[in-house]
């Protein structure tokens, strides 16, 4: 019995519920930064003014980056209050990993629907 509750624990994936709650938690909490940073990137790349704000994101050194997206107002919702932890840095990788902003493409097929 000793045997299998070590083994569960070490090898088996076992976990407290307090370490559960916790691991739950976290993942929340990323899986928010990923969707405001998806929303973030979608809102930069629809402005008007998007190509040269990419060039001055890529222009502007690595630790900056979030702060550029958060003065410019990329990562804030309507209705939502406070930013979502790590959703600008996640925000500014995703568009500088760009090589250009993308174009919409629709297709004729699309538009009849």
């Amino acid at each position: 019995m000793v045997l299998t509750i070590i083994v569960g624990f070490t090898a088996g994936g076992w976990t407290l519920a307090g370490t559960a709650a916790e691991m739950a938690k976290t993942s929340a909490i990323k899986a928010r930064a990923e969707l405001a940073a998806n929303l973030c990137v979608q809102k930069f790349i629809t402005a008007s003014d998007a190509s040269q704000n990419l060039a001055k994101l890529k222009e502007t050194s690595s630790y900056q980056r979030d702060g550029f997206i958060t003065d410019g107002g990329w990562v804030k919702f309507s209705g939502i209050k406070k930013d979502a932890p790590g959703a600008a840095d996640l925000c500014a990788e995703k568009l500088v990993a760009l090589d250009a902003i993308p174009t919409s493409t629709v297709s004729e097929d699309q538009t009849k629907g």
